[in-house]
């Protein structure tokens, strides 16, 4: 039955469930209710539901679960959970179904849920019977906690949680963490010593502070170059912190960004490509003639192969950290993406989370604040855009005592709106900053870049948000969400000051 699911998901330590349930879930709800330690955090669309999800398991470093309702409620969920799987963040889907009985009368909803979660999970089940269902629960919970993350699907037939089992199941230990192979660590390290111009290209847990400070040595001792993909899952920087480089977006940036590069140490990622195809423009990004050195796969244990080619140069603690350097507040004069990214540097908090989806205002934020007090940043990862809201929410759950900051284009806000309700119904400690260009501009970017043309009046309406312009105020307050506009410098400084000194949630509409 639902209880010995619910339990089961608590006592292995998975205890929040973001969800917009539907009927063949009624008694997964009721469970919910009845079981001690389980919270359950109602979202007003899927795609928020597991947007959410995202952004506790990247911060909390465990699942949350997500209640889904049949196969059209994964498919409003899949977008997020696309962007979940890129950034390897463990979740587990509890996916309603008809009763198996009832299964043969191909009901209207009726649909084919494993093969739509397939594409989005790395493992996918659907129950028999209920007294098999708390132990494929198990089961869930082991395969979401595999190293570095997976998305577990579990699939619930309505009457698997209505009929009698007899009890929950025991936790079942996730496989050990890979290790990395003795001829890699030793091909990094001769790489490494070979004096030829070097870099590390790392993702997952070595960006985490651990991993940066055995990165810092390494890059101390050979001289080779610190690099991250361009859109990572959770970046731990900041004062104090071994400071990284970014990948840059587009392909010819990467270009010149990788020019020279001899030797490519991968730690946890793949060789860079570029984000999508252009004509008369290289696909494959790394130089001609570039050795790849794959040091540690996703699966296998990348600090661990930090730590070996660490000792095999004989290094010492890194020295070279990020100073502390805010800059200095902006006032008056143009008000823009970068003006607002310096005015953030300047009154970040300590310990801040950023979740970024501001997309072409983006860069003006990110360099600004690299001299901060130290702070995580989180990525829009599999570049479906509609995640920034909710991951910024489902981070403020798992880190209520942190202040959360959403930098947001305006229109991905609107994939994921509903997000804002349950930032006020759950009293979440979120500040959103949208950056209101009336237009979705990555999109007007990429119409050039493509050689579509020279596009007409026709074209440039499907890019344009205009007509009528989104009133991110009043669609704020309309959910609960205090909010204000800004138009100018100060304004926006202001504003953005008394949102840090506040908790709760709350918007800026940032006028560019």
């Amino acid at each position: 039955m639902a209880e010995n699911l619910i339990q089961t998901f608590v006592d292995c330590g998975v205890d929040v469930c973001f969800t917009n349930p539907g009927t063949s879930e009624m008694h997964c709800v009721a469970a919910i209710d009845r079981i001690e330690g389980a919270r359950g955090i109602l979202a007003l669309f899927e795609g928020a539901v597991t947007g959410m999800a995202d952004g506790y398991g990247r911060m909390a470093g465990k699942p949350a679960f997500t209640l889904l309702h049949l196969g059209p409620g994964l498919s409003n969920a899949s977008a997020n959970l696309h962007n979940a799987k890129r950034a390897n963040t463990p979740i587990i889907n509890v996916v309603g179904d008809h009763a198996t009985y009832h299964a043969q009368y191909d009901a209207p909803l009726a649909s084919d849920i494993a093969g739509l979660a397939r594409p989005v999970s790395h493992w996918v089940h659907s129950s028999p019977n209920a007294a098999s269902m708390a132990a494929d629960g198990a089961r869930a919970v082991a395969a979401a906690m595999t190293h570095p993350g997976q998305i577990a699907t579990l699939i619930a037939p309505a009457n698997c949680a209505w009929d009698a089992a007899s009890g929950p199941a025991h936790a079942i230990v996730p496989p050990p963490l890979a290790q990395p192979g003795e001829s890699a660590i030793a091909d990094a390290v001769s790489a490494l010593r070979s004096g030829r111009k070097t870099a590390i290209l790392m993702r997952g847990a070595c960006l985490m502070e651990d991993g940066l400070e055995l990165a810092g040595r390494i890059a101390e001792a050979s001289e080779a170059r610190l690099m991250c993909d361009t859109f990572h899952a959770r970046l731990q920087r900041g004062a104090g912190r071994v400071a990284i480089e970014k990948m840059p977006y587009f392909a010819e940036d990467i270009v010149d960004f990788l020019a020279g590069t001899e030797r490519l140490i991968l730690i946890g990622t793949k060789p860079p490509v570029s984000f999508f195809a252009y004509p008369n423009k290289p696909s494959w990004m790394t130089p001609e003639g570039c050795e790849i050195i794959h040091l540690a796969t996703p699966e296998q244990d990348g600090i661990a192969a930090l730590r070996a080619v660490a000792d095999g140069l004989g290094t010492k603690p890194a020295q070279n950290l990020q100073p502390l350097t805010r800059p200095e507040l902006p006032t008056g004069g143009p008000f823009n993406a970068y003006t607002i990214g310096t005015a953030v540097g300047a009154l970040m908090p300590e310990n801040a989370i950023v979740s970024d989806e501001a997309a072409t205002s983006g860069n003006g934020c990110y360099g600004p604040t690299e001299g901060c007090p130290p702070h995580d940043w989180l990525c829009l990862t599999g570049g479906s855009i509609g995640q920034g809201l909710p991951l910024a929410a489902g981070a403020a759950v798992a880190c209520p005592d942190r202040k959360v900051i959403c930098l947001h284009g305006d229109g991905g806000a609107m994939y994921t709106v509903q997000s804002l309700w349950t930032m006020a119904r759950e009293k979440l400690d979120v500040t959103v900053v949208i950056f209101a260009n009336r237009k979705y501009n990555i999109l007007q970017v990429e119409l050039m870049r493509v050689g579509a043309g020279n596009p007409g009046p026709g074209a440039l309406n499907l890019l344009d948000l205009s007509n009528p312009d989104l009133d991110w105020v009043k669609i704020a307050e309309g959910m609960g969400v205090a909010a204000s506009r800004a138009e100018d410098q100060d304004a926006f400084n202001m504003q953005f000051a008394d949102a840090m000194k506040q908790k709760g949630p709350r918007l800026i509409e940032a006028v560019i």
